[in-house]
């Protein structure tokens, strides 16, 4: 499932690039049957632990930017405080995608487990 990017996280977030929503999609060479496949690239494509990989990579970045815009922001060097402000924000934002897929990918874990055969 992607979740649809807001204002400044369409550009983190987009199909063509990896972002948190990204990641949460499984690969198209993962196999339900006993887990074989996981982690193997579709033809030409690459494994789900890349794709992770670079989500974290993009989000790194995000918080990076966001924490140089605060900083210009706080000592009054910021050419413009309310992009400074957008990117604050658009960090907040990512971080919270962020946990919420990673909750949601617990739950899904714990629920896989809890499953009796």
């Amino acid at each position: 499932m992607i979740v649809p990017p807001v204002a400044g996280l369409a550009s983190e977030l987009s199909i063509g690039q990896a972002g948190p929503a990204q990641a949460a999609e499984p690969t198209a060479g993962a196999t339900a049957a006993g887990g074989e496949g996981l982690g193997t690239a579709a033809a030409g494509g690459e494994g789900f632990g890349s794709e992770l990989s670079e989500a974290i990579s993009s989000l790194e970045k995000t918080q990076q930017s966001a924490d140089a815009a605060s900083q210009a922001l706080a000592t009054g060097t910021a050419k413009d405080p309310a992009s400074a402000v957008v990117t604050v924000e658009d960090a907040q934002m990512a971080m919270q995608l962020a946990a919420q897929i990673r909750t949601k990918a617990t739950e899904a874990a714990q629920s896989i487990f809890q499953t009796q055969v």
